[in-house]
Parts: structure tokens; C-alpha cells; sequence
């Protein structure tokens, strides 16, 4: 059984290398912004909810995405373990997540942080010439993800594993791969 949670700022890859992971290991790939565009497409409640808040440009408040992912986990496909990318995003949610996992007498395996320098990052960003990517936009949205990941690397610090994030798409991935064989 694998239970991941992959971190790393915007632009660091987490969406690329989940797939490839989740491809490797078996276990499904569970992404936040995947939950919230198929709940709002199939317009269940929570997707309603959630709506009111990406039209205004907010973040979806913790309660309706944690319950979005007691929902994800609770499906059959969990069982044997995830890779969660997005979640938790603070300390708060981490609590909820291993309060989730123990209620079925689960716990997380690993959190993997994908390092990759800012510039690297912005650079990556840039390059995809998005409208709302400026380098001041970029670079803002950097701040915000350390001022709200920094705690939770350290809520995680025992399970934590850093794994350099520049390189090609296999290169990272079999980099996770050979941190989570050593580990075990």
C-alpha cells in the first residue's frame, strides 16, 4: 500500500509527475482542481458550493474540500493507496486528512516535495503564455504557496522526502521511486 501526498510550488511538475507516478505505482492520481471541475461539471452540491467561490476568484473554503476528499478517498480504487496533489494545502488540512485516514485505520507512507528553484519555476510558467501568468503574478503566487506550505513541511517533517525536481519527466519520477524504496 502506497499513501502519497506530493508537494511543491507552482510550475515544480506535481501534475506531470503524479500521472507518471500514479501510472507506476497502480493507485490513482487525486487531484484538488480535478475534484472541483468534475464536481462542478456533474453540478453536485458540492460542486455548487464550490462554484460560488472559483466564479468570485476566492479559494473553496477547506470544508467543502475536505469533504471532497472523503468522498474521493472513500472510493473503491483508494483502498490499496493515492497520490493526493493539492491536498492538504495547510496544517488545517492535514488534520482533517489524517483524522480520514484513521477513522479506517490508515496513515500517510510519504510526503514528497518536489524542489525546484524559483526562477526554474517562473520560467516554467512563463513559457506556458498564459494571460494571467506575468512574472509579478508568478512570482506572488510563489510567496503564497511558502506561506502556506512551509508549515505544513514541517507538520510532515518525519515523513517527508525531498527530491530534486529539475530534469527530464522519468529522471524525477524514478528519483521519487528510489527515495521511497530507500525509505522503506
Amino acid at each position: 500500500m502506497t499513501r502519497l501526498v506530493l508537494v511543491g510550488p507552482p510550475g515544480a511538475g506535481k501534475g506531470t509527475q503524479a500521472d507518471a507516478l500514479s501510472e507506476k505505482l497502480s493507485i490513482p492520481h487525486i487531484s484538488t482542481g480535478d475534484l472541483f471541475r468534475t464536481h462542478v461539471s456533474e453540478r453536485t452540491p458540492l460542486g455548487e458550493e464550490a462554484k460560488r467561490y472559483l466564479d468570485s476568484g476566492e479559494l473553496v473554503p477547506d470544508t467543502v474540500t475536505n469533504e471532497m476528499v472523503r468522498e474521493r478517498l472513500a472510493e473503491p480504487d483508494a483502498n490499496d493507496g493515492f497520490l493526493l496533489d493539492g491536498f492538504p494545502r495547510n496544517t488545517k488540512q492535514a488534520e482533517v486528512l489524517g483524522q480520514l485516514l484513521g477513522e479506517v485505520n490508515q496513515k500517510l507512507d510519504a510526503v514528497i516535495q518536489l524542489e525546484v528553484p524559483e526562477d526554474v519555476v517562473v520560467n516554467r510558467l512563463l513559457s506556458r503564455g498564459r494571460a494571467d501568468d506575468s512574472e509579478d503574478v508568478i512570482r506572488r503566487r510563489q510567496q503564497v504557496y511558502w506561506s502556506e506550505t512551509a508549515p505544513l513541511l514541517d507538520y510532515y517533517r518525519d515523513i517527508l522526502i525531498k527530491v530534486d525536481g529539475v530534469g527530464e519527466i522519468d529522471e524525477i519520477a524514478s528519483r521519487v521511486l528510489d527515495a521511497l524504496r530507500d525509505r522503506r
